[in-house]
Order: structure tokens, then C-alpha cells, then sequence
């Protein structure tokens, strides 16, 4: 009866060292990144009319001036300027990278997109999710839990064939490695993300 109490103790506590060096060396990769976590809302921000004018500059003028045109507010995006032809331009924010990304919680990040029909209304959904999660406070695990959830259970769609983006502007700032980056567009492969 001993020996087994003495190995369960053991065994836990083994377990328990395990556990907080993995939170350590977490912790100490996180401190060590540039942009460990949220900034203040304030500066991911942009003024209202600047933010269209960066979004609209995502795609040529001829499908920019009748495209709608969303900005981020405090709870995430707003429709700032109603649109006509199917078109949605935007201005992402750095928590659309990847969760490892260096530069998730990046605060100068501002590049423009603008989504055709098929992908403002499959691909513009999961930025919307991603931006209400992190502006109520969720961590990077929570938002990605969240998104999982919302494609599971069928809240977030699936990318249509044909959903493209326009990222056409030379003012967009993507990333500290990259800088401004070149302009093109990109086309979405069906099915999840």
C-alpha cells in the first residue's frame, strides 16, 4: 500500500514538473516575442473615413466605388458605406495570421482586401468571427476554439469556387518582415479553411 502511494506521488509529481516547464518555456517564448499580446484597442484602430479610403485602394476603382466598405469599431466590423455590386472592402488586422505568427498581435498591420461576392460571403464571415472574438477579450486559443466551433457546427461557411480577393494596394502594411507588400490577388480553394 506504501509503494503504491509512494509511486502515485511519483508519477504525479513528475507529471506536475512536465507541466510547469512546458508553461515556462511558453511563457518565455511568448515574452520573447515582439508583439506577445494585445495592444490597447485604441491603436488598431483607424479614423473612419481613412479606413475606407485604405480599403477601397484594395481593388481597381471600378469595382472599389460601388463596394461596401467596413471598418473596425470597438466590437468589431461595421458596414461604413453600403454598397452595390456585391463587392466588400476592408481592412484586416493582425489577428487574421496564423496563431504562431510573430506579428498575431500587431498593432501596425492594416492590410487592405477586398473580397468578390462569393468570398464576402465565405471568407469576410471568418474575419468578422475572428475580430468579435479577440475585441471581447478571448486569447488566441479562444479564438481559434471558437472558429473551430463555428465551422463545426456549420455557423461559419465553407468558401464557395470562384471567392477571390483584390490586394491591390501599395499602402497596406502586412508584416514587420515584409513590409509593404506587392500588389495582386488571390484566389480561395473551396471547402474550410
Amino acid at each position: 500500500m506504501k509503494w503504491k502511494s509512494f509511486r502515485a506521488i511519483a508519477v504525479n509529481g513528475l507529471a506536475l514538473l512536465v507541466a510547469l516547464g512546458a508553461a515556462r518555456r511558453a511563457n518565455a517564448q511568448d515574452a520573447k516575442a515582439p508583439y506577445p499580446n494585445m495592444a490597447p484597442l485604441e491603436q488598431y484602430l483607424m479614423e473612419r473615413n481613412t479606413e475606407i479610403t485604405l480599403a477601397r485602394s484594395a481593388a481597381p476603382e471600378s469595382i472599389s466605388k460601388d463596394a461596401e466598405g467596413m471598418v473596425v469599431g470597438r466590437h468589431g466590423y461595421e458596414t461604413a458605406v453600403k454598397g452595390q455590386n456585391g463587392f466588400v472592402c476592408i481592412v484586416q488586422r493582425s489577428w487574421t495570421a496564423g496563431i504562431d505568427d510573430p506579428d498575431f498581435w500587431n498593432p501596425k498591420l492594416r492590410p487592405p482586401i477586398c473580397f468578390n461576392p462569393p468570398a464576402a460571403r465565405t471568407c469576410l464571415p471568418l474575419t468578422i468571427k475572428k475580430t468579435e472574438s479577440v475585441l471581447t477579450g478571448r486569447s488566441k486559443a479562444q479564438m481559434f476554439e471558437d472558429i473551430r466551433i463555428g465551422f463545426e457546427n456549420k455557423e461559419l461557411p465553407a468558401r464557395e469556387i470562384g471567392a477571390m480577393c483584390y490586394m491591390m494596394s501599395k499602402q497596406g502594411y502586412l508584416n514587420d518582415r515584409d513590409g509593404h507588400w506587392h500588389p495582386h490577388v488571390m484566389f480561395f480553394a473551396s471547402g474550410r479553411r
